[in-house]
């Protein structure tokens, strides 16, 4: 039996289971490299600090590297600029409108923004087409589906080409039955009809194509989808899967919203908003809530317990699926949620249980949402182990409140607005701690409010938790969300924990970083982090690792 306090959890024993080609001298012919051109989509900074490195490199090691090979690879790694016409670029010039529905989506796993998103997406494009007159719909032979950039480089491990052609059948993500998506990976050359008024076009995985991995798109995650008469286009639409399953489209504008009732676009005006109302931040939240959306305070807490009752059900899937399962895809990855717990439970390491059985709740999970089951985007799929590992222990375990977990959810969702306003959710965009990072300081945030603690305090354990994933990469394994994936949402689980018990016990005026500046940083990194390491598969990991 563990202590019951600020860091642990209490168990009730038994329940719970990555040769130079000449000898040139590399310092020679400076006038050569000083006449060096920056490419204007080059960052100069970036550019001159990556080119600094790699020429002080070839020095120390004896290796030469020309003027034109130096710039090269400065510039091989450079990021792609948004386009700033995106909403998800200009949300950060006004108040947080985003709502909970938007946040916490329900879909199947692996990614919301590889998964989720391109399912919203061709579901969209769906209900367009049958919005066309009936003289075009009659003309209508074929759908297609172009996949662009990180969607066409890590797409097939992440079941991309399914998600898109369920959506192009009229399958949507919350109610999609995982089994369908099992069948297409199982049966890949299954066909379907989709009916156009009183035309049916057959469509299979085929129509959905793995297009160009590098271009100059708006967005990493962009797709195309086209209807087609013959080789005549009769409706097509640029799509852009930006992070958290949500979606834009060219020419998008966002939908009209009421003002929320306390105005906030940082964690500073937010805590002021509390303090001198004397409310929580999960109270602001509510209020914000119930302006924008128009809802009431009964259905907010309805969507709330339906969120937290699928979370705590992927977890306890995950628990029962048997100990030596593997999970689908080329790693040949053996599940290790119940293993983890059966020897956490084990009286033998008993001080470990703690860490242990947070460990195995965030790794079952990570493990549905790996085998392709509905999980939530809190606030993506492949962070989809963190905060249901810490929703579950406080709800089965610790038995809280519903009251006081739907308070904690209401401020996690603060956290993942923040982020989303002023930095990124998107892997594709920002690295790993764009995801897993902001996972955990949503739920460092979750116990802290659950626990009854000030503003203050939240705000510092979630800016404890996400300050300690800053400069995390996104480099899966053989672009499965598996290696590193799943077992970084146990270790997203860990430091939420040790991040409420740091912020509950220190005195909150010394916690010298504030979250708006750690959500400034990752923001940072995330637009010079090199483009390999954004959910590409290209580097770290990715390449390290040897399948056999």
């Amino acid at each position: 039996m563990t202590r019951q306090g600020d860091t642990l959890i209490q168990i009730e024993g038994g329940k719970m289971n990555d040769q130079a080609e000449n000898q040139k001298d590399p310092l020679s012919y400076p006038g050569q490299a000083l006449s060096q051109e920056i490419s204007p989509e080059v960052d100069r900074r970036t550019f001159l600090m990556r080119s600094a490195l790699i020429g002080a490199t070839a020095v120390i090691l004896g290796q030469p590297v020309s003027a034109e090979e130096r710039a090269a690879k400065a510039a091989a790694g450079t990021p792609p600029k948004l386009d700033p016409a995106l909403n998800v670029v200009k949300k950060g010039k006004g108040p947080v409108m985003t709502t909970l529905d938007e946040f916490y989506k329900v879909g199947p796993g692996p990614s919301s923004s590889h998964t989720i998103g391109p399912m919203r997406i061709t579901y969209d494009f769906y209900q367009r087409c049958t919005k066309l007159p009936a003289d075009k719909l009659a003309k209508a032979t074929a759908l297609k589906v172009h996949l662009f950039g990180s969607l066409s480089a890590t797409g097939k491990g992440h079941g991309t080409e399914r998600a898109a052609l369920a959506g192009v059948v009229g399958k949507e993500p919350a109610t999609v039955d995982p089994a369908f998506l099992d069948g297409l990976r199982d049966k890949p050359d299954q066909s379907f009809p989709v009916k156009l008024g009183d035309k049916s076009v057959e469509v299979s995985l085929k129509d959905i194509i793995y297009d160009a991995q590098k271009g100059d798109w708006p967005h990493p995650n962009t797709m195309t989808c086209k209807l087609l008469a013959g080789k005549d286009l009769l409706l097509e639409q640029e799509y852009y899967s930006v992070g958290g399953g949500f979606i834009e489209w060219k020419g998008y504008t966002p939908p009209k919203k009421n003002p929320p009732k306390y105005p906030f676009s940082t964690m500073k005006e937010l805590r002021q908003h509390a303090e001198k109302n004397n409310l929580s931040i999960a109270q602001v939240v509510l209020a914000n809530e119930m302006t924008i959306a128009g809802r009431s305070e009964e259905e907010i807490y309805a969507f709330i317990d339906k969120i937290t009752n699928a979370m705590i059900a992927a977890v306890k899937s995950g628990l029962n699926a048997p100990e030596d399962d593997v999970l689908p895809g080329p790693i040949k990855l053996h599940s290790k949620a119940a293993t983890v717990l059966k020897r956490a439970m084990n009286d033998q390491f008993e001080t470990d249980r703690a860490i242990g059985v947070v460990s195995a709740w965030a790794l079952a999970a990570s493990e549905e949402n790996a085998r392709g089951h509905l999980v939530i985007t809190a606030p993506t799929g492949g962070s989809a182990g963190v905060m249901p590992a810490l929703v579950y222990g406080l709800s089965e375990v610790r038995k809280l409140p519903a009251e006081k977990i739907r308070h904690g959810m209401l401020a996690a969702a603060a956290i993942g607005y923040l982020c989303k306003h002023n930095a990124t959710l998107s892997a594709a965009e920002g690295g790993c701690q764009a995801e897993i990072g902001v996972a955990s300081a949503m739920s460092a945030a979750l116990l802290t409010t659950a626990y009854g603690a000030s503003p203050r305090v939240v705000e510092n354990a979630a800016e404890s938790a996400l300050e300690h994933h800053l400069g995390m990469t996104c480099d899966p394994v053989a672009g499965f969300v598996q290696v590193p994936c799943i077992e970084r949402c146990a270790f997203g689980a860990v430091k939420a924990w040790i991040a409420y018990t740091i912020a509950t016990n220190e005195i909150e005026s010394r916690h010298r970083v504030d979250l708006d500046a750690t959500i400034a940083a990752m923001a940072q990194t995330a637009k010079e982090m090199n483009s390999r390491y954004k959910e590409t598969s290209e580097a770290g990991l990715a390449v390290s690792v040897t399948l056999c």
